[in-house]
């Protein structure tokens, strides 16, 4: 029988606080096993009460979410589930939160936004956080762009995918890719409101520029384009390159944007003129999309086990036999760098 998952809700609002609760209550394996107004006393019931994971809001009195953040990464560290409000500076602190070993974020509730709603998105997040590995040093510490091995072609193009943990993954693999890199097209599982508050934080540190992508965005070298919250993203041969699609749809293994659908799209337009990459998260999403590409000439890697805060995906990816090559987190640039000679 598998271990009741204790969660810890952290939050200065006793409506979000009940919502919350509410949420959860009856759930399956699942226990609230206390509630907190701020970050002092969420520290004493940590050690009283040892959750497994904790929902903790940005913005609380006498100490905000991300001070507390840091100090518990280093002191304490454990899942944690952010619960940000869409405000735009909210939302950058929220992704702020992730680089900072946070393992995923959701939408504050308000509104219109019912339990019900609610319930389904937060039951997924916590199970997959109490599953994630959590440490206290960096996997992938800041280092100069390594340099493309062989021409790329003028073709080329990377693409992306991760859920749980890749936030800081994605940031690992572009800080240390040239500025000069052929096009990257990227879905990473992320609500909709954070995508762009994402883009911006990685073009902040990343060599190349990214950008949150706009239907019909042109796939160029030196620019990597992020999937929007809550939209598919696909790349389409347009002329003598590509541009991205960006649409509604129905989810693909549970998610919008999905990285199957962005992967598959990519077998098509792009075939062995491609490099594929899943990086940590969890579920199925990418092993079929990666599968494809490798099917249609396309070069595969997959992050490794060690590095992963979940193994789930690329997990799924190796076991189809999707992936030429294992890595390590830190070694995922030099291999998509290695690789781009298969590119026509």
């Amino acid at each position: 029988m598998s271990r009741t998952i204790r969660v810890l809700i952290v939050d200065d609002s006793a409506i979000v606080r009940r919502l919350l609760v509410e949420a959860l209550s009856g759930e399956p394996g699942m226990e609230v096993v206390g509630t907190a107004p701020d970050p002092y006393v969420a520290r004493d019931k940590i050690l009283t009460l040892s959750p497994d994971v904790l929902t903790l809001d940005i913005e609380m009195p006498r100490m905000d979410g991300l001070t507390f953040l840091k100090k518990l990464m280093v002191f304490h560290p454990m899942p944690v589930i952010v619960v940000s409000s869409l405000a735009q500076a909210s939302c950058s602190a929220g992704v702020e939160a992730l680089s900072l070993g946070a393992v995923d974020i959701l939408a504050k509730p308000g509104g219109p936004f019912s339990v019900s709603e609610l319930k389904s998105q937060l039951v997924a997040k916590i199970r997959a956080a109490a599953a994630a590995r959590i440490s206290v040093s960096q996997p992938c510490e800041k280092s100069q762009p390594v340099k493309l091995v062989s021409r790329a072609g003028p073709l080329a193009v990377i693409a992306i995918g991760a859920s749980i943990g890749g936030a800081e993954a994605i940031e690992c693999v572009l800080t240390r890719l040239p500025a000069d890199s052929p096009g990257i097209v990227i879905t990473q599982h992320i609500p909709a409101g954070f995508s762009r508050a994402f883009a911006e934080r990685l073009n902040k540190f990343c060599p190349m520029r990214v950008a949150e992508a706009a239907d019909g965005d042109l796939v160029q070298p030196g620019l990597a384009l992020i999937a929007p919250g809550n939209y598919h993203m696909l790349l389409r041969k347009a002329g003598t390159g590509y541009r991205v699609s960006v649409k509604d749809g129905p989810t693909v293994c549970y998610q919008r944007p999905s990285v199957d659908v962005l992967f598959t799209s990519v077998a098509e337009a792009a075939g062995p003129n491609a490099v594929g990459v899943i990086l940590t998260g969890m579920g199925s999403d990418g092993a079929k999309g990666l599968y494809k590409m490798k099917s249609a000439g396309a070069a595969t890697i997959a992050q490794d086990e060690a590095t992963c805060v979940v193994f789930g995906m690329p997990k799924e990816a190796i076991g189809l036999g999707a992936a030429d090559r294992v890595v390590p987190l830190p070694l995922v640039s030099a291999a998509i760098c290695s690789m781009l000679g298969k590119s026509a």
